[in-house]
């Protein structure tokens, strides 16, 4: 059976271009080894979805989920296009998924709401209101009118993987190993591993995934010092650098 595997623009892949090649290289690889005849094609050159059992996507350009929309493809078109910012954060509000306060008393947190940050600009931060104003302002001139914006919440910062519905769940603390992308990790310094219940992160992750509308999935979240935490980023296929080979077996379990 003919197996499709969709590569993602590299506008979307910012800083990260060869890990998220690596983790649909390493699904394939997957695959292959199971028997199934692989093809993997860049969504930035045309492609024909027709007559493949099973596609898998990183792709997020609108030609790409509109090309996929009818076909049996890991994520969906419809989950995908869910994880614009303002879309994600509805969602969110609807399911009860822990989030950060709108104000607080640590800065605020400017994100662009109506596609996947494509460069360090899509995700800003604001010390203070007249900052966050500001910074909104410079937005709308670069014609961004769709935004979400959150209170910075103190704590240890978590990036958590998963692939729903196979138990697959990882999470690392980016201060560990040094791996940031935009160094925007850096805003809640050093982790201190505060103490927090992984299944209640895992339990409403998965949650949100199926809320969203995907199955191969990534996030960031803040643990407090009381072990309270709150999602401040979700999106989908991340490029599970820190445990690639894993969630690749997962993710070509899903094929079945």
């Amino acid at each position: 059976m003919k197996v499709l595997l969709v590569q993602r623009a590299e506008v979307f892949s910012p800083n990260s271009v060869e890990k998220d090649k690596a983790i649909l290289e390493a699904v394939g690889a997957k695959l292959c080894a199971a028997g199934y005849e692989v093809e993997m094609v860049s969504e930035e050159q045309p492609f024909n979805p027709a007559g493949y059992h099973r596609i898998f996507t990183m792709g997020r350009l609108p030609l790409t989920l509109d090309k996929l929309r009818d076909f049996p493809a890991i994520n969906s078109s419809t989950g995908i296009a869910n994880c614009a910012r303002c879309q994600l954060e509805a969602l969110m509000q609807q399911i009860g998924t822990p989030m950060p306060p709108r104000q607080g008393a640590h800065g605020y947190w400017l994100k662009r709401g109506d596609a996947a940050a494509q460069d360090k600009s899509d995700v800003q931060f604001a010390a203070n209101q007249t900052e966050l104003n500001e910074k909104i302002a410079a937005f709308q001139q670069r014609g961004i009118t769709a935004y979400t914006v959150s209170a910075h919440v103190p704590g240890d910062l978590v990036k958590f993987y998963g692939v729903a519905g196979t138990g697959f769940f990882r999470y690392y603390y980016p201060t560990d190993d040094g791996d940031t992308k935009f160094n925007d990790e850096l805003r809640n310094g050093t982790a201190r591993h505060f103490s927090f219940v992984v299944e209640a992160l895992q339990a409403d992750a998965e949650k949100l995934a199926q809320a969203v509308g995907i199955s191969v999935y990534g996030g960031d979240c803040i643990i407090r010092e009381d072990g309270s935490y709150c999602v401040i980023d979700f999106n989908d296929w991340p490029s599970f650098s820190r445990c690639r080979e894993s969630a690749a077996a997962a993710i070509a379990s899903l094929i079945h």
